[in-house]
């Protein structure tokens, strides 16, 4: 009698699995990069996973012991290699899981003449799994993850409770978790989430409340339905309210990137968080 193959459920991927293939120019840049600025990483069963029993020594990887901050979803790098360039002290890893957009990364980190920053192509789950010891890095940054509109999608969203037990595992005591989101429902989210994580506090916890929120501005205008031209249903300030508020100053070490500048052009609001990892 034969056994029923069993089942197995991948769980959802925060991320668009887009087309990985490198156009020429994106592949000498990959090419030149690899094993230097861009991490070799053997990958698992997917092209984003990473191999069993791999691993990296970051000590070995910078040539020192350094500060070392992880960015999530780095895009083509405008950020952080920004930040690399403004923090030589600071070691940076940017975790970018679009081969294209890693390819041009690793080759403004190569043109821009920056050491201290590596780049790594793989699911930044897996990279939390797998690559980052406990407390072994400073900061993690997540700015502008994917918000995943559709109610149903909701689910693949980066920040969720599992995911904040992987960050609170890799921040070392008294670290710092920043992130930023265009839109609101994404960021109250993340508020959430986070916030009722036993892990985390917010040093910013009361803040930019009541009128002064951009939660509010955003539901008083009906900001993010506008922003997409869709049509508006403003609430009323007693319902627009965020009383709660929590939402954190600007952090001076992100500069506007391209992407940032679109959502500001057409209206929508910035919200920033900050937690610290409680030790």
């Amino acid at each position: 009698m034969s056994e029923t193959p069993q089942k197995h459920h991948r769980k959802p991927l925060s991320f668009v699995r887009r087309s990985n293939k490198l156009k020429p120019s994106y592949q000498r840049a990959w090419d030149a990069a690899l094993g230097k600025e861009l991490l070799d990483i053997p990958h698992g069963e997917r092209d984003t996973s990473v191999a069993e029993g791999f691993s990296i020594d970051w000590r070995a990887e910078f040539g020192r012991t350094a500060p070392f901050i992880v960015e999530i979803g780095s895009g083509s790098g405008e950020a952080v290699a920004a930040a690399a360039a403004n923090n030589p002290e600071t070691d940076f890893l940017a975790v970018e899981v679009y081969r294209p957009g890693a390819a041009q990364l690793a080759a403004r980190i190569r043109r821009e003449g920056l050491t201290n920053v590596r780049v790594a192509c793989v699911d930044a789950v897996e990279l939390l799994d797998h690559l980052l010891p406990d407390g072994g890095i400073s900061e993690l940054w997540v700015f502008f993850p994917d918000p995943w509109h559709k109610t149903k999608h909701k689910k693949r969203r980066l920040v969720q409770p599992g995911f904040v037990e992987k960050a609170a595992r890799v921040i070392s005591p008294t670290g710092l978790w920043r992130l930023a989101t265009d839109w609101s429902d994404y960021a109250v989210q993340m508020r959430e989430v986070i916030g009722a994580s036993e892990s985390f506090t917010n040093p910013h916890a009361g803040q930019r409340a009541g009128e002064e929120s951009p939660l509010t501005e955003v539901r008083l205008g009906d900001l993010d339905a506008a922003s997409l031209g869709k049509p508006t249903e403003p609430l009323p300030l007693s319902q627009a309210l965020d009383e709660e508020g929590g939402w954190a100053p600007r952090f001076d070490g992100r500069v506007v990137t391209d992407f940032e500048q679109k959502a500001l052009d057409v209206g929508r609001r910035i919200f920033d968080l900050t937690y610290l990892r409680l030790p």
